[in-house]
């Protein structure tokens, strides 16, 4: 008998830490909206822009229940940044396709099916011209802006491989100038990049 519940714990045991072992790590797809703010700079420069919609894929390894690293690569469809200054009262569009390559420390709170979550790091982001009627400047150049991401979600457990996330993410980073000096701001970005999409745990 005692062989038996001794066998017993050990499968419970063996069962437990497989489980744990399948939910060490998480990759998830995520539909973004990207919304860039209105902003107005001391060197007279207006930048106006419209929304994009885009796709996030972001890798989860946990370090502890509550705590995880993660790494993220978003990419926009496209969108319309328009810059308006004395010179040009008209102003100049550059349609834009923008990408993201950061990591990120996330500190989870586990209620049961229900874990909300926030997370920060730095992230690298590309803002790529596309060149064609959208795009009134022939000298805009594809620029690389080092900033941070930041964000707050919640993971909604809907099976023990599945979840659905909502966040709320913020991307800080320089306001481009395309290679343009008579486009600079010297301000920075916030910009916001709500996103919903589905994890899976292994």
């Amino acid at each position: 008998m005692k062989k038996i519940a001794i066998i017993a714990c050990l499968l419970a045991g063996c069962v437990a830490a497989g489980r744990a072992q399948e939910s060490r790590q998480d990759i998830s797809l995520s539909g973004t909206a990207l919304i860039e703010p209105f902003i107005a700079s001391q060197t007279d420069v207006q930048v106006h822009s419209n929304y994009a919609l885009g796709a996030l894929v972001s890798y989860r390894f946990m370090l502890t229940p509550s705590s995880a690293l993660e790494a993220n690569y978003g990419i926009t469809y496209q969108n319309t940044i328009k810059y308006v200054y004395p010179q040009l009262p008209g102003g100049v569009k550059v349609l834009t396709r923008t990408q993201e390559a950061g990591a990120a420390y996330v500190r989870s709170f586990n209620y049961k099916k229900f874990n909300p979550f926030v997370e920060a790091g730095p992230a690298a982001f590309i803002f790529l011209p596309i060149r064609n009627t959208g795009t009134t400047t022939l000298d805009a150049k594809q620029q690389t802006g080092i900033g941070a991401v930041y964000g707050a979600g919640f993971a909604y457990e809907i099976s023990p491989s599945f979840d659905i996330r909502a966040e709320y993410r913020g991307m800080v980073t320089k306001v481009p100038t395309f290679g343009d000096t008579a486009l600079a701001t010297n301000k920075w970005y916030n910009i916001f990049n709500p996103t919903i999409g589905v994890a899976y745990h292994f």
